[in-house]
């Protein structure tokens, strides 16, 4: 399971998502940018988040640390936006944190080069996830001490929102027409033959094992946690071996 830390102080709302994170300190000294069980999509965008950044960090991209966070409603109080308020009082309990980035910056891909290498090897795990949220306007990538960093992968995986057709859209293609890195003519061939040998049931099994039972627990049509973590793996080992035949738009691009 992830690391639980506690949040011992609640410094600020970032407004640059639609789900108003925000920036925390915690009781291990870190501080975290936190997502809230209580903000859009509520539990699932946080199993997203989950999935997607341990299984990122297994296959050799750069995802900053998650952890589980402990919120107290009582740290809102002091909070002057209600909106704000509203969402720390109705978040109570566990929430997730990622890593803050000090000094990172946004990428912009007119500014920053990319291998085609490390272009092909993101959009292919993205096609894999079908992330629809790694667009030039609005990369969802960080530039920090040189290095191409991923986050926010809360808008991937849309399978989990109709799990009877979860199966199905692991033949889905993948349209990358509009990707932050499709100008870096990606080798997702490449990427393909690297990575989708080592997306395998063990390491979805790692990977779903991360995520809370509390973020799964009541899921309709599922008993149990565990039962619910297999239907996460299942979409995404039928996709991984090939799903580089499927992607369009990089051609375009090229």
């Amino acid at each position: 399971m992830l690391k639980e830390v506690i949040a011992t102080r609640y410094i600020t709302p970032l407004r640059e998502g639609g789900s108003l994170p925000g920036l925390v300190e915690a009781d291990d000294f870190g501080t975290y940018v936190m997502k809230f069980r209580s903000a859009g999509q509520g539990r699932k965008t946080l199993v997203a988040e989950v999935v997607c950044g341990e299984l990122a960090r297994r296959l050799g991209l750069r995802m900053p640390r998650l952890v589980t966070i402990a919120l107290d409603p009582v740290l809102g109080l002091g909070e002057p936006d209600p909106e704000v308020q509203e969402l720390l009082r109705s978040s109570g309990g566990l929430n997730l944190g990622m890593e803050y980035l000090s000094g990172a910056l946004g990428f912009d891909p007119l500014a920053f080069a990319v291998s085609a290498e490390e272009a092909g090897r993101i959009v292919w795990f993205d096609a894999l996830v079908n992330n629809v949220d790694r667009s030039w306007r609005n990369p969802n990538l960080l530039r920090h001490h040189g290095d191409l960093w991923l986050i926010d992968h809360g808008a991937t995986m849309i399978w989990h929102h109709n799990w009877p057709g979860a199966e199905a859209s692991a033949a889905r293609p993948y349209d990358a027409s509009d990707h932050a890195l499709a100008s870096f003519a990606p080798d997702v061939r490449a990427a393909a033959a690297d990575l989708a040998p080592r997306v395998t049931e063990d390491l979805l099994a790692e990977v779903t094992a991360e995520i809370p039972d509390t973020w799964l627990e009541g899921e309709p049509g599922f008993d149990t946690p565990d039962d619910l973590r297999r239907a996460y793996a299942r979409p995404l080992l039928a996709r991984a071996a090939g799903v580089h035949e499927r992607i369009t738009g990089i051609e375009r691009t090229r």
